[in-house]
């Protein structure tokens, strides 16, 4: 068992290979305390193109494609694949990852563009077409294969775009280190430039693209990045399915020349270790059958495979992790005039400043996974009674007789500059009189003190 994982007991290596649990994410939310009811499951959204338009006219297409996904009545952008260099029939290796919320209608567009340019700015490159739907009807379809529209809804004539799904059910990642050794030379004046592509087999029993790695240029011996991939993309969780890898020569016309293939599993990869790297025998299966004496084309080295876990939030908080809350604030002249709507001190008598909004944001959260509910208030830049010494450090509580503030409730009163119990700055004094006005959380007090800001203060 040691072989499949770096574990330090059978036990947890078993519970590795074997967990079928659901992987969560916390979702936030501005109002109320996080909990199981916030939860979403992660989708993973693999997309191919076929018999796409053709816009170059010495050349074929560039295609890339982009998610949109309807939020507030706005398509906004949420990432996009790789390019597809001279190619009508993409198939991007770079897969798109979005939170499944099965209480809500998540509207998703997919539009395909031909690169011309380097420009990130979508108009400056040809589109090729667009389909939109629900994240419910992919999910429910675990594939589905649609033609391509126009801006105005009309058929682009041409191009039909395939999404499948697969939920990211399990939170098990695989990092691989791996290299070559003695590939075929397939440059005429140089040596070749080789790249992997992992492959898996889908429902339909056609090959599925997983991972492609990055060139490595000018060897026959490359050494590529360790990545890592979530388990269930590789192999969908299974480390006894066999998975295909393929290598090429790379082309800048996008017309990669074959290597090699072969075929393995998840399980095989992971008797490599660092100390004894596995050898497998990379073959094209045309050479195999024309020459007698042909071995292989190479080698592919797995170097090292290895499993871990890719803990979410919540999986760490059902661990019994506690989260402590410390709020530090700035007394000093420097944040500005407390009645000067552009100051960050900002009393408005509508609503709350900036420092209050990310107090509130954060500490309504935090409060939750914290055992004591005490948390430290400290600052710096005032002088407080009885010696009005200046703080310089941001170690002095802001109350020293109640160093703690026992809760982050928010005052039914006019929301305040400051919430702090019995706080009493004084700033340095010479300059402007000012009004800060206080807010005791737990009688909702009002408390107005003045102060004056310091020329030299500012100075400094």
């Amino acid at each position: 068992m040691s072989a499949f994982c770096e574990r330090e007991s059978f036990r947890d290596c078993l519970e590795l290979l074997l967990s079928e649990s659901m992987a969560y994410t916390v979702s936030p939310t501005p109002a109320g305390p996080v909990g199981t009811q916030y939860c979403v499951c992660k989708v993973e959204l693999s997309v191919c193109g076929q018999n796409l338009l053709d816009r170059d006219v010495t050349s074929k297409s560039d295609p890339f494609c982009v998610l949109f996904m309807e939020i507030n009545g706005k398509w906004v952008e949420i990432d996009r694949t790789e390019t597809a260099v001279n190619n009508l029939n993409p198939a991007f290796s770079k897969k798109f990852v979005v939170d499944y919320h099965f209480e809500e209608v998540q509207k998703l567009k997919f539009a395909l563009f031909d690169q011309d340019k380097s420009s990130m700015q979508l108009y400056e490159h040809d589109f090729l077409g667009e389909f939109s739907c629900t994240l419910g009807t992919i999910v429910s379809s675990k594939k589905i294969t649609r033609t391509l529209l126009l801006g105005n809804g009309k058929p682009a004539g041409k191009g039909i775009i395939m999404i499948a799904a697969q939920e990211l059910s399990d939170n098990r990642v695989i990092t691989l280190s791996m290299s070559g050794r003695k590939l075929d030379k397939k440059d005429l004046f140089g040596k070749s430039d080789p790249f992997l592509e992992f492959y898996k087999p889908g429902d339909d029993g056609k090959w599925m693209l997983v991972h492609r790695t990055e060139v490595i240029k000018y060897t026959l011996d490359p050494v590529w990045k360790p990545f890592t991939l979530p388990l269930v993309s590789l192999c969908d969780g299974d480390i006894e399915k066999l998975i295909k890898v393929m290598c090429y020569d790379y082309d800048s016309d996008g017309g990669h020349d074959f290597i090699g293939e072969f075929q393995t599993s998840v399980a095989k990869m992971c008797e490599a270790q660092d100390a004894f790297p596995l050898e497998l025998e990379c073959i094209n299966p045309k050479k195999q059958k024309k020459k007698k004496n042909y071995k292989n084309s190479g080698s592919i080295i797995v170097k090292s495979c290895r499993i871990t876990r890719d803990y979410s939030f919540l999986d760490y908080i059902l661990g019994g992790c506690q989260l402590m809350f410390t709020v530090g604030i700035d007394f000093t002249a420097s944040n500005g005039n407390p009645r000067d709507p552009s100051s960050l001190h900002y009393i408005s008598p509508m609503g709350t400043n900036e420092y209050l909004s990310a107090i509130w944001a954060v500490g309504q959260i935090i409060q939750d996974y914290d055992t004591d509910k005490m948390f430290p208030a400290l600052g710096f830049g005032a002088q407080l009674p009885p010696d009005w010494k200046e703080w310089k450090a941001l170690s002095k509580p802001i109350q020293p007789a109640c160093p703690m503030c026992a809760s982050m409730d928010q005052p039914t009163s006019p929301p305040l500059s400051i919430m702090w119990p019995g706080l009493l700055p004084r700033l340095p004094s010479r300059s402007l009189q000012q009004m800060l006005t206080l807010v005791h959380p737990s009688s909702h007090r009002i408390q107005r003190i003045f102060h004056k800001q310091s020329l030299q203060h500012k100075q400094s």
